[in-house]
């Protein structure tokens, strides 16, 4: 998992202990967490001073144990702990959103980028539809399907991912308020 920017409230508790939780709801949801990285994210949480029974249980599970049993024990923590799983398809939209902002950070190869998984999602803008439309099936199709060489492909590649990530994100807010208005759904007396 890419590290995620926590920079707001530093010295809050919350910031530091479920960013990395409510990341992994969010990817997990958008079927970007491999069921066998879910135990080594509860150890994470329990180091960063987590703990409930479940979170514990996710701990010590193997990494080869049934998917099943990881992805229950897993929901079970998040609901001991208060983190509601995303819909799928904001989910989703996260995940884009995020691939796209690894890309231009440079932290994700051209050939990862390369999956029929996103030609299916649903996209609402022009700038999504942009992005995806440039991601290749597979990555043994990329000269084939492309008709571009890659430096072509990249820098468009690049334009496309800049202006999706220049929009107005969705996914996981990591503040205490934040956290305390998407998780637990708390709102301000007014309303805000």
């Amino acid at each position: 998992m890419a590290a995620i920017d926590d920079t707001s409230e530093p010295d809050n508790p919350v910031r530091s202990t479920y960013p990395s939780l409510v990341e992994a709801a969010w990817l997990y949801q958008a079927d970007q967490v491999c069921p066998e990285d879910l135990p080594m994210t509860a150890a994470q949480a329990l180091a960063m001073g987590m703990d409930t029974p479940t979170l514990c249980e996710l701990a010590g599970l193997p990494r080869h144990a049934d998917p099943r049993d990881i992805r229950d024990t897993f929901e079970q923590a998040l609901e001991e702990l208060g983190i509601v799983l995303p819909d799928h398809h904001l989910a989703r939209r996260y995940a884009l959103r995020r691939l796209a902002t690894r890309f231009t950070a440079g932290e994700v190869d051209l050939a990862e980028l390369a999956s029929d998984e996103w030609s299916e999602m649903n996209v609402e803008t022009a700038e999504k539809q942009a992005f995806v439309a440039l991601l290749p099936p597979c990555a043994c199709c990329i000269e084939y399907t492309l008709g571009l060489d890659e430096a072509a492909w990249e820098a468009q590649l690049q334009i496309a991912a800049c202006a999706l990530v220049s929009h107005p994100t969705v996914g996981p807010r990591f503040g205490q308020k934040a956290f305390l208005v998407q998780n637990l759904g708390l709102r301000s007396r007014g309303g805000h």
